[in-house]
């Protein structure tokens, strides 16, 4: 196959199509857990606890401590191959999660998941930083950026789909052994860009040592207040991910049959699971409404940006504070009509930093830093988004089981709303700043 060097308006269509399909099988593989949880939670008899360590602690472990070594080598060769050994390996050890026999041995294989996935995403804005130009980097980076919303729902659906036909191993197994398959489409199709290629004349893109990153990074704290707003909002974001369809099924599970009364009969077994509509109902609240989140604060942050370097931080504030009335409205909805409307609108909100702020990255630092200072980035706010989120809220759960029962999971994640407005503070500080920070 010819390699395509995007540098026309198809080829730049084809490189997010190719890096949106790999960041989809990155979510389908980070996120099929969350459905999986109650199936495995019953045949390997865990506790809220544990599910949340399997599914978020295992996982960021590697994940945020390799990512900063992987970046560093991204930022002195070829990026492609970097992205396309990651790509592999995280789908072999997703396919090895189908053969667990114990709490350990999950553990082990979601370990095996983070460690490819350490390879996969600062490597990919450091790729569109060189195939797009400044003004387009914001929606470019919205793109790439569906892969989340698309990732997340296809794993939620195919993980309720495939378990309730073949099984919670079975789901594990054949998603990891599609993730495979894409790698060498991927290797083969797409090329190394020039570094560097739209940055200003006399730009130096020698390669930087990592002292000199931190040393850049240090004297730009906005840097760090966008790092950490995105860190608060993950733990809500990833543990709302991994928690809500359990939530679904707990709190509404009478409920969901008769939401989807309208579909096809060919989509539902017989005598169908609140498993199964659960992957449904939140597969649809995680498409629809992350599509929508994430292109709004792309289009915002290039339109706004323009005048106001203080705009790609300010639009991430006012989403997060927006949020907060349908969360409350959400998880203390009275019915399952109310729930889909609020955390559709939760969704989107809490989706719109995403473009702005992995833009803004880009420009805080030359094309020689870029992937590291991303990587950076990422183990902040993956280490406390995913590693802690999670953990959070199933701790939350287990500890007040005793006293709300099923409904303990339904004010675990009503606390977690206070992330959201530590989120908004730490961007409304950066807006102050990141005029003075950014380069050139």
């Amino acid at each position: 196959m010819k390699e395509t060097r995007g540098d026309s308006a198809l080829g730049r269509a084809y490189v997010l199509f190719i890096l949106v399909l790999v960041y989809t099988f990155n979510f389908i593989d980070r996120q099929i857990v969350g459905i999986l949880a109650v199936p495995i939670k019953a045949e390997l008899a865990l506790n809220d606890t544990q599910l949340s360590l399997m599914g978020g602690l295992a996982f960021a472990l590697f994940y945020t401590f390799l990512g900063i070594p992987i970046a560093w080598l991204a930022d002195r060769s070829n990026r492609v191959w970097i992205m396309t050994i990651a790509l592999s390996v995280w789908s072999a050890m997703t396919a090895l999660c189908g053969l667990s026999q114990n709490f350990i041995q999950l553990f082990l294989a979601r370990l095996g998941v983070g460690i490819g996935e350490a390879g996969g995403v600062a490597p990919a804005y450091s790729l569109i930083a060189d195939y797009f130009p400044p003004h387009q980097r914001a929606r470019a980076l919205s793109v790439y950026s569906f892969g989340i919303p698309i990732g997340s729902a296809m794993g939620i659906v195919l993980g309720g789909v495939l378990t309730t036909h073949l099984g919670w191993r079975a789901a594990f197994i054949l998603v990891g052994l599609m993730g495979l398959a894409i790698a060498p489409l991927f290797r083969l199709t797409l090329a190394e860009p020039p570094r560097g290629r739209f940055d200003a004349p006399g730009t130096s893109l020698a390669p930087a040592p990592f002292a000199a990153v931190l040393r850049t990074l240090a004297r730009k704290p906005s840097f760090w207040l966008m790092s950490l707003g995105g860190a608060c909002s993950s733990m809500m974001g990833y543990g709302l991910i991994f928690w809500l369809p359990s939530f679904f099924v707990r709190s509404f599970g009478a409920e969901l049959p008769g939401f989807f009364a309208w579909l096809p009969r060919f989509l539902l077994p017989q005598e169908p699971p609140a498993l199964l509509y659960a992957s449904y109902f939140y597969g649809a609240i995680l498409l629809i409404g992350g599509v929508i989140g994430i292109w709004s604060g792309g289009a915002l942050a290039d339109y706004f940006g323009r005048a106001r370097r203080g705009a790609y931080a300010m639009i991430p504030a006012l989403a997060f504070l927006a949020s907060l009335p349908f969360f409350v409205a959400g998880v203390l909805a009275p019915s399952l009509g109310v729930a889909f409307i609020a955390f559709l609108a939760i969704q989107a909100l809490s989706l719109v930093w995403l473009g702005p702020v992995l833009s803004a990255f880009q420009h805080l630092v030359g094309p020689s830093m870029r992937a590291t200072a991303s990587a950076i980035f990422l183990f902040i706010n993956n280490l406390i988004g995913i590693g802690l989120g999670n953990l959070a809220i199933g701790a939350l759960s287990d500890a007040w089981t005793a006293r709300y029962g099923d409904e303990a999971l339904r004010y675990a994640i009503l606390c977690g709303s206070g992330f959201y407005v530590l989120a908004a503070g730490l961007f409304l500080l950066t807006a102050r700043r990141l005029a003075r920070d950014w380069e050139g």
